[in-house]
């Protein structure tokens, strides 16, 4: 059956999770879960509006300023792998092991890996406009390795307000785009339309009866798939963001984890719910076990305002309202770019 042969082909990668609630009266909220072999020193940043950018080092990239300012979680401070910009568009980072971004001849401006998320957060409200330029194809992913030595292939998760949803991911040098309220959720391997083929096996057997339990990326697809649309349906920020929450968890892998014939399962350092309807970020490192948020319409993101960072890599931890723990950066962090 397509199922099991699908199944039985799957490798074991890094982790990660991503799911959006689809609630009742514009209710809109994407959780995500950041799974990684060791801590990815986690900052999170205010970019105001007016920040002028690049794409690479090199004269052949992208330049703009950003439109919007926006909430961004970078990893090692050298590239951001998640965030919610001022118009509530999220943009989620997740590992993809299958993609390979390189094309022959490929003379198109360059866009670095670890400026992608940050270009969609500066330049996009909705998911229809960052369709509508990213599906032209105008540039060219450099993905220089990561500092922990792991090659950086990943694909890009966005969603909206209105609850729509795209996944971008590079497979033999072409870019596939698939659009829709339908694309809830992302893992990792393998390639997404495989992915949807093993979810639709599932629905087979339905949810109710039996769901797969192991932390393969596959299994953790078919959960999320079915626990983001069996949670309570509520309006209340109150209930359906601790039920996202408990969504991720149920996805999560245990901390400190040891799979020596499965390397590529990683602990979940952190988790995320952004409540698109009220521009409120929520955030749960796995060790200080303490959910914090941030309110980003208590953000002045006026052009001129400083770049502020929230330190989480120092093992300082919050509670509540972290929105005025902010603090102003005199030089942000230099975005990862290869030669």
């Amino acid at each position: 059956m397509l199922g099991i042969s699908l199944l039985a082909g799957i490798g074991q990668v890094e982790a990660c999770t991503r799911a959006v609630y689809l609630g009742p009266d514009g209710m809109i909220a994407t959780g995500r879960t950041m799974d990684w072999r060791e801590d990815p020193q986690t900052n999170l940043y205010f970019f105001p509006r007016g920040i002028e950018r690049r794409g690479a080092l090199t004269d052949n990239t992208l330049f703009w300023t950003s439109k919007y300012g926006s909430l961004a979680a970078a990893g090692y401070d050298i590239g951001i792998c998640d965030g919610m910009n001022e118009k509530g568009l999220v943009a989620n980072l997740l590992f993809l092991p299958e993609t390979v971004y390189e094309a022959p001849n490929d003379t198109r401006p360059v866009m670095g890996l670890s400026i992608w998320t940050q270009y969609v957060l500066d330049n996009f409200a909705t998911v229809a406009e960052a369709v509508e330029a990213l599906s032209k194809d105008a540039f060219r992913i450099d993905a220089p390795d990561l500092p922990n030595g792991v090659k950086a292939r990943l694909h890009l998760a966005i969603s909206d307000p209105t609850g729509d949803s795209a996944i971008l991911e590079y497979i033999d040098g072409r870019l596939s785009i698939y659009r829709g309220r339908q694309y809830q959720v992302l893992t990792n391997s393998p390639a997404y339309d495989l992915q949807l083929a093993i979810n639709d096996y599932w629905k087979q057997i339905g949810g109710l009866t039996m769901l797969p339990g192991t932390n393969r990326s596959s299994d953790r697809f078919v959960r999320a798939s079915f626990y983001i649309n069996a949670i309570v349906q509520s309006a209340d920020p109150a209930i359906a963001v601790p039920a996202v929450m408990s969504v991720m968890r149920n996805v999560s892998v245990p901390y400190g984890i040891s799979t020596p014939d499965s390397p590529h399962i990683t602990s979940t350092r952190w988790r995320t719910v952004a409540d698109q309807k009220h521009r409120v970020y929520y955030f749960e490192p796995t060790l200080s076990m303490e959910t914090f948020h941030i309110d980003l319409a208590k953000v002045d993101f006026s052009e001129g305002t400083p770049v502020r960072v929230l330190t989480l890599s120092d093992g300082t931890t919050y509670e509540g309202d972290a929105t005025a723990d902010f603090r102003p950066v005199s030089r942000p962090f230099e975005f990862l770019f290869g030669a």
